[in-house]
């Protein structure tokens, strides 16, 4: 069952997992695609955990002082078998205490399946969607700040009946993450009465996609939704439909937002728009400032990815240990009221409060609440790409 209390007591397991207190340092794996068809998008993510990272390492106030590094790794997102080499690397070689990770949704079960369930390792993955990663076997393991697809497939729905589109052609990268999200996006649209006049994946690294294309445009729809990658195959798509005059509006579900494809496409973009996981809140807009201050500018899961360092670090505090198969059952409880409220910036704050005995409703940078199997209940931000820039519409 997900979510279960049982600790796993397997040799590994108990290799990797060491008392707080017999430590001066720790250090969390940040696992992300930092090559393939969102590499992108990776970079501000990986940052934004290392914000919280050091913030909580420069406070002091982690166990008795211990000290925290952070530790890169790269899952490609597209390779399975690259993602567990990388996971197994940080476990064996850098014997790290967590993972911040990883960042598509098949890398991620990969990963969890055969990494951090043999070795008991804690993963929060600030990007993961599949809505397959929410009843998947995980001991506990595993969590993730964003929300599942099937939460963005009917906000997309929504925004569609809101334009008034009736009538769409969708297409999705073929993969976990493409066809979990493909089958929520029909399902909410077709049962709020809209029709869906193909859906059809397509693989990502192709350098035509005029095949795909020509079936997307033999179909037709007043729209085309893409639910693949912006550095990738879901790129090469729209590149092709603006070609051959095919589409003229997109939406660009989470994937697919970025500037670096605002910037390929160009003006044929402008007026397409989308949605991506995050709200409007005061802890947003903290961070945001906090990023900019450390010289990047947030992105896509930028956010999530802050929260998800910043969860691991206070549900050890809140355990007294740095051992995941006993911290984990502390996730939950920092990340939900009740609780003293702690925003970005405030992790010394929260890291007091846990080692007095207090309780904190950690809120972060996305609003992080926690339901049921351990991910985002999830607010959106519905965009639109304006004078060649991706801009926020309203939340929902």
């Amino acid at each position: 069952m997900k979510k279960t209390l049982a600790a796993l007591t397997s040799v590994a397991a108990l290799a990797v997992a060491a008392p707080a207190v017999a430590q001066d340092q720790i250090t969390l794996g940040i696992l992300l695609g930092f090559t393939g068809p969102v590499e992108s998008l990776a970079p501000p993510i990986a940052r934004s955990a290392e914000l919280a990272i050091e913030e909580v390492s420069e406070s002091g106030l982690l166990l008795d002082g211990t000290t925290v590094a952070s530790e890169r790794g790269d899952s490609t997102c597209i390779d399975a078998a690259a993602a567990t080499a990388a996971a197994e690397r940080l476990v064996s070689a850098v014997g790290i205490a967590g993972i911040m990770g990883a960042m598509c949704s098949g890398a991620t079960t990969a990963v969890l399946q055969n990494v951090a369930l043999p070795n008991g390792i804690v993963m929060i993955s600030p990007s993961a969607t599949s809505p397959a990663l929410s009843t998947i076997e995980d001991n506990g393991l595993f969590f993730r700040t964003a929300p599942s697809d099937a939460r963005q497939g009917q906000v997309i729905a929504d925004i569609l009946a809101d334009r008034d589109v009736s009538e769409i052609a969708l297409t999705y990268t073929n993969n976990d993450y493409g066809k979990g999200l493909a089958d929520a996006i029909q399902s909410s649209f077709e049962a709020a009465g809209g029709t869906v006049t193909i859906s059809a994946p397509h693989e990502d690294g192709k350098g035509d996609y005029s095949a795909e294309v020509g079936a997307l445009a033999a179909a037709g729809g007043e729209v085309l939704v893409v639910a693949g990658y912006l550095d990738q195959g879901g790129r090469g798509i729209i590149q092709g439909a603006v070609d051959t005059g095919a589409f003229e509006t997109f939406f660009l579900p989470d994937g697919m937002i970025g500037q670096s494809i605002v910037d390929a496409i160009g003006d044929p973009l402008e007026g397409s728009y989308g949605s991506n996981p995050g709200g409007e809140s005061e802890g947003r807009t903290i961070f945001e400032e906090m990023a900019r201050e450390a010289g990047f500018e947030p992105g896509v899961y930028a956010g999530e990815g802050y929260d998800a360092a910043a969860l691991i670090l206070l549900a050890m505090q809140a355990a007294g240990s740095t051992d995941p198969n006993v911290y984990k059952e502390h996730v939950m409880d920092v990340a939900n009221a009740p609780g003293e409220v702690i925003l970005p910036g405030e992790l010394a704050k929260g890291l007091e409060i846990l080692a007095a005995g207090g309780d904190i409703n950690y809120e972060g940078a996305s609003a992080v609440e926690l339901i049921g199997p351990g991910e985002s209940a999830g607010q959106y931000r519905e965009i639109e790409v304006k004078d060649g820039a991706i801009e926020t519409v309203q939340f929902r």
